[in-house]
């Protein structure tokens, strides 16, 4: 025990250089602003937030909704914080902005959860806890205290581990019987995308599925792998842009491969960075100059941010938690793709193509009169779309509908639904138990009895 906490206390103590860091805050606060751009250009502030009529909450923050008009306020102020990371003013409040912005942007509806936001929340909260204002920003342009050239080590390696963690656990998701048995669901998606130029006709071969998936598994598997060698790292970071752009071209992901190839150089040299910079400040001088290693006149003597062995405690608990968080899934009984219980936050990136039909029905339980549902009066067809096949959206709505048709005087409300779900291509089967009043059903962690079990078995992680 004496030699791990001595081993851990000499890591703590190791320092690298500030520049990788400064270049990953920049790279993160401008690929923030510009998808947050393209997200208002693209009128999805109005359509996801301001335009439908009901919002779906994630259970505990069921207090996090859109404010209307305001809403458009929220995405400005993480705009303008995204900004301020960039360019290293004032860091420690604008990061703190962006990651409360953002992450309560993420939050006013589940219907737009995708794993890259979530990602985007945890770098943003990790960074935080750490210096990346220390070199090349303006905070250390205008005060001494904060300049550094060197910082932490642990700042550097907690944000290659958080990519790790995203790679190489999507990776392991991918071991499953559905991906790498019957390439699903690539061999429906593929076929989706014969039309583009090229290489559209070869995607309608079931053998590309194949190919495909296996690729797919492999590369996330060992990326990280590549990335870190020095020897294999351009190959790896040739990898990475073959991958992303490929991907970016067959499926509408949004952002998330452009930020996966950024963040990618994070593992290259400090030496690249330090280039990089370089190459930023000779643009931001017209060509006059592109010296980085200048520092302020008040900060002789300042070597190294010094480390700070709470914050390097906390982020090693708030990593292992990531690494754990994934595996929750293990505590419910029944197929984890079927209930969906334990999926989002786990890194299962596109691994099943799921299609709903659901019809609710609303009783008044002491005259026993049924009313139908038309679900395009309460929710648009994103959200009906997602709603039809996940049981913690179902649960939601039926509790809406009870609510709703309490208020227009139905003494005692009772909330039933008539489902099939279809999961990589196979047929549509019911989901949800008929007989079941979900208005008496209430949401937890616990397991939903009410999901109908699934009637085959999809081996794998």
């Amino acid at each position: 025990m004496t030699k791990l906490r001595q081993k851990i206390t000499h890591y703590i103590s190791l320092d690298a250089d500030a520049a990788t860091l400064a270049f990953y805050r920049i790279a993160f606060g401008l690929m923030m602003f510009f998808s947050l751009v393209r997200f208002a250009l693209n009128g999805w502030i109005e359509k996801f937030y301001i335009a439908p009529k009901f919002h779906f909450s994630y259970c505990g923050f069921e207090w996090v909704k859109p404010i209307g008009g305001y809403t458009y306020l929220i995405f400005i102020i993480c705009g303008i914080a995204s900004l301020m990371v960039a360019v290293g003013y004032r860091y420690r409040l604008a990061i703190v902005l962006f990651f409360l912005s953002f992450t309560y942007i993420e939050l006013m509806d589940k219907t737009t959860y995708l794993n890259h936001y979530y990602f985007i929340s945890v770098i943003s909260f990790v960074m935080i806890f750490l210096p990346a204002n220390a070199f090349f920003s303006v905070d250390a342009k205008r005060d001494g205290k904060v300049y550094s050239e060197r910082v932490p080590r642990y700042a550097v390696d907690v944000l290659k581990v958080l990519l790790a963690v995203v790679y190489i656990y999507a990776g392991l998701a991918k071991l499953n019987s559905d991906w790498l048995v019957h390439a699903m669901p690539l061999k429906i998606w593929l076929t989706g995308n014969t039309h583009l130029p090229l290489i559209g006709p070869w995607l309608g071969r079931e053998w590309v599925a194949y190919a495909f998936s296996y690729a797919g598994a492999v590369y996330d598997l060992f990326i990280v792998f590549l990335l870190l060698g020095r020897r294999t790292r351009l190959f790896g970071f040739f990898l990475v842009v073959v991958f992303h752009v490929l991907t970016r071209i067959l499926f509408p992901i949004g952002v998330f491969p452009f930020v996966m190839i950024v963040s990618s150089l994070i593992f290259f040299s400090p030496l690249l960075h330090r280039k990089l910079l370089a190459g930023i400040k000779w643009v931001l001088t017209f060509g006059k100059n592109k010296n980085i290693s200048g520092s302020p006149a008040d900060a002789t003597n300042r070597v190294a941010v010094r480390p700070n062995v709470f914050v390097a405690y906390f982020l090693g608990i708030f990593l292992a938690i990531q690494l754990l968080l994934p595996f929750r899934y293990l505590l419910y009984p029944g197929e984890l793709f079927w209930t969906e219980e334990g999926f989002r936050f786990s890194w299962r990136v596109m691994l099943m193509e799921k299609a709903g039909y659901i019809q609710f029905r609303v009783r008044d339980g002491i005259t026993g009169r049924i009313q139908y549902v038309n679900n395009r009066e309460h929710l648009t067809a994103f959200q009906e779309k997602q709603m039809s096949f996940q049981p913690d959206f179902i649960l939601e709505y039926a509790h809406y509908l009870k609510d709703l048709y309490a208020a227009k005087g139905m003494a005692r409300t009772e909330v039933y639904a008539e489902s099939y779900v279809a999961l990589n291509g196979r047929l549509s089967t019911p989901y949800i138990n008929p007989d079941v009043n979900l208005a008496d059903e209430y949401e937890s962690f616990e397991h939903k009895t009410w999901i109908l079990p699934f009637k085959e078995s999809i081996a794998g992680f």
